[in-house]
């Protein structure tokens, strides 16, 4: 079970070194314990995709990829999103389609989610940490 699940912002901190408190809590951690959902791979490769000129970046996102554990998203994820999505539009708090499904995998997998983004601070039950403070 990976302790922690990586955002897409978070992974992007990792990647470009934009944010060298995320990379240094990074290394801190046991590889075992960390992963990745689909859904990030899937937000990271469109990213590249945008951007075909930028060797660079592909490479650094290809070699990330080429390390972290990525996580398949699976009918439990889909349950759990089910009740996320359907919790948090009855309490009118608008959130992404791509990010529920994040949060949702990070419940569905037990995982702590690693973001800084306060949007997933509405899901309940989805426990977060921050690497970036």
């Amino acid at each position: 079970m990976a302790r922690y699940l990586l955002d897409t912002n978070t992974a992007s901190y990792v990647i470009k070194g934009t944010v060298p408190r995320v990379r240094e809590r990074l290394l801190r951690v046991a590889t075992s314990d960390v992963a990745i959902s689909v859904v990030t791979e899937a937000e990271l490769r469109f990213g590249v995709r945008r951007h075909l000129e930028a060797t660079r970046v592909k490479a650094a996102v290809e070699g990330f990829l080429r390390f972290m554990d990525i996580r398949s998203w699976n009918s439990e994820a889909a349950q759990a999103y089910a009740e996320i999505r359907a919790s948090i539009e009855s309490e009118g708090h608008p959130m992404g389609n791509l990010d529920l499904m994040i949060a949702a995998h990070a419940v569905a997998l037990g995982s702590v989610l690693v973001t800084g983004d306060r949007v997933f601070r509405w899901v309940k039950d989805l426990r977060i940490d921050d690497w970036t403070n």
